[in-house]
């Protein structure tokens, strides 16, 4: 099964109910985000990505990228497929208008950009790489090379990619050897070889803008020596015409678990003189201006775990529907579909409300960066800004790991079934296993929780989050409904939980650092179970809203009160579980070696 329909209906609901779109055409830039502007792109998205992307996503899986005497080649449609990505207006949905892009705002263009994803993902991460790239050269390129490059890039006649990794140099960029050598023109000559490049190469573009991390001649050792350089796969005339071919090259491309369409290229460069590069911004600040780029990738994707879950869930949902297996356990009836069966609808709901917790989740963050660019270098600004950077290790780390268990389910409601490759259920685990670990593994993200967002303002970022998570666990208590009272209590007590384990991290941070660290990816699962618990719990709270008033489509309200129910019965009470692992910290290995330990 290859089809794939975005689900316009509860993306506009988490869009209006939960990242507060519907309050952003009263800000400042974002006039023209009115409610008939949104449904019209949302529809021609969901149009656009289930006629044209989602139909290749197994062939690019089959077929997969070569590596020929002439670069690297893309799957049969790709191209085409592209061409009409970038003239629909896709590749900028989100990017300034000033340079060609659409300069709609984030919580709009989050629905599109998950479209994207779980319509194709091979095919979303080149315009994921090419978005972080353009962040990267509006806040630290010059002005000369913003004229030259931006505009092209933004409306993807030229890609871009992100080039940090190297065989000895992994998460750990203070081991980077990549060199650069300045030159009597104010160019700089790159060398070095640099792997995991994503769209390093490919044949859907004229010309690459690669932003390559490099070290200069009198860079001081570690870190704090990084550059960062534009390094363009052909040179660009004054005139803004392409020139000669640089000395930048594919030599190879990875053979992958998954995401197999994706041109995953190991990238030489200078191996023929040096290749030509610019310096961003300035000199020994490469590492700043790269987590510009690696923000906007962790939250594009913990956005690709949701899309590969919500596409699993889908393709499972309608085969259980169809397959009749067994005989129902209530009734007795023989040969009934699989979604008769208590299990399967267990899985199945496991499936949804996880994968509606994390898209609320990631659609808030993307609402709290609107409501920061709104307000500008004001306090309200920090705040905002604050609120969504704490957000993204969240978003990132729980939306990966929580695509790679659904698309798992996935497989099991197909049973022997979802082995076969045939069936397509195993491409999207197979393709989103990659996710918790590119842009920083679940572990990074841990620790970027803790040591960059919450202790970087000793936990007041963190403490305007728990309040707003009390807020709507008293808002559930008070409304004087059962089903919702009791996600309120289960809410009430998830948030407790998440409370005393941070308070745990505080008190041994400096004294107990190793068990602080080992305590940190259980704290965020923590985290992200009662971050999506806070979601669900408004969600069900407007939705109530509706059911009262008896508005709109009253069994899509219903659902997403029972959905939220069904978390908090079912996932929340895993939050005391977590809680009581990080105050475990390192106790059962402290003291020992790794000798004696394995």
């Amino acid at each position: 099964m290859s089809d794939y329909r975005a689900p316009v209906k509860d993306m506009r609901f988490v869009m209006d109910e939960l990242a507060g779109f519907k309050e952003l055409s009263q800000m400042p830039g974002y006039e023209d985000a009115t409610p008939d502007l949104a449904d019209a792109i949302l529809d021609e998205a969901a149009r656009f990505t289930g006629e044209v992307l989602a139909p290749l996503n197994r062939i690019g899986d089959k077929e997969g990228c070569k590596l020929t005497p002439n670069g690297v080649t893309t799957p049969a449609g790709w191209k085409e497929a592209y061409k009409a990505f970038c003239e629909a207006g896709w590749n900028g949905v989100s990017s300034p208008a000033d340079f060609g892009g659409q300069g709609l705002p984030d919580s709009l263009g989050v629905a599109v950009k998950e479209m994207v994803c779980s319509a194709n993902l091979s095919f979303s991460l080149g315009p994921l790489l090419t978005t972080g790239a353009v962040e990267a050269l509006i806040t630290c390129a010059s002005d000369e090379l913003k004229a030259i490059y931006l505009e092209k890039m933004i409306t993807g006649q030229w890609t871009g990619t992100m080039n940090l990794t190297e065989p000895q140099a992994g998460s750990d960029l203070a081991l980077i050897r990549s060199r650069a050598e300045p030159q009597a023109d104010g160019s700089y000559r790159v060398f070095g070889q640099k792997i995991f490049i994503t769209y390093g190469d490919h044949d859907m573009t004229d010309n690459i803008v690669h932003l390559v991390l490099a070290r200069l001649p009198d860079a001081p050792a570690g870190v704090k020596g990084i550059s960062m350089f534009l390094v363009p796969k052909f040179l660009v005339n004054g005139d803004g015409s392409l020139g000669a071919r640089n000395d930048a090259h594919c030599v190879s491309i990875e053979h992958k678990l998954g995401i197999h369409a994706s041109p995953t290229c190991v990238m030489a460069y200078g191996d023929n003189g040096g290749a030509v590069g610019y310096l961003l911004g300035e000199a020994n600040r490469g590492l700043e201006y790269m987590f510009i780029m690696m923000n906007e990738a962790r939250l594009g994707v913990g956005l690709q775990g949701i899309a590969l879950g919500e596409r699993a869930y889908q393709q499972a949902l309608g085969y259980a529907r169809e397959r009749k297996q067994g005989r129902d356990a209530v009734t007795g009836e023989a040969l009934v579909t699989l979604d008769k069966h208590p299990d399967i609808r267990r899985m199945l709901m496991l499936m949804k409300c996880r994968v509606e917790a994390c898209r609320a989740m990631a659609y808030y963050a993307s609402g709290l960066l609107d409501r920061a660019h709104a307000a500008g270098h004001t306090e309200e600004g920090k705040r905002q800004l604050w609120l969504a950077e704490f957000m993204i290790p969240i978003v990132k780390g729980g939306g990966t790991e929580m695509g790679i268990e659904v698309t798992s389910l996935g497989i099991q409601i197909y049973g022997g079934m979802g082995f076969i490759e045939e069936t397509g259920a195993a491409q999207h685990w197979r393709d989103s296993r990659i996710t918790t670990i590119y842009e920083g593994t679940t572990g990074i993200q841990a620790n970027d929780l803790l040591f960059r967002k919450l202790m970087r303002d000793q936990g007041a970022t963190a403490k305007i989050v728990f309040g707003e998570v009390h807020a709507t666990a008293k808002a559930l208590g008070a409304s004087g409904k059962p089903e919702l009272q009791a996600i309120g209590q289960r809410l009430g007590s998830a948030l407790k939980a998440w409370t005393d384990a941070t308070e745990w991290l505080a008190a041994n941070a400096k004294s107990g650092l190793s068990g602080v660290l080992t305590a940190a990816v259980p704290y965020l699962h923590l985290a992200v179970t009662v971050t999506g618990g806070w979601m669900m719990g408004k969600a069900a709270l407007a939705a109530s809203g509706y059911l009262d008033k008896g508005e709109g489509d009253l069994p899509f309200y219903r659902a997403k009160v029972a959905t939220a129910r069904f978390y908090a019965d079912q996932l929340l009470p895993q939050a005391a579980a977590y809680a009581e692992t990080v105050k475990a910290g390192d106790a059962a290995i402290a003291g020992m070696s790794g000798d004696e330990l394995f």
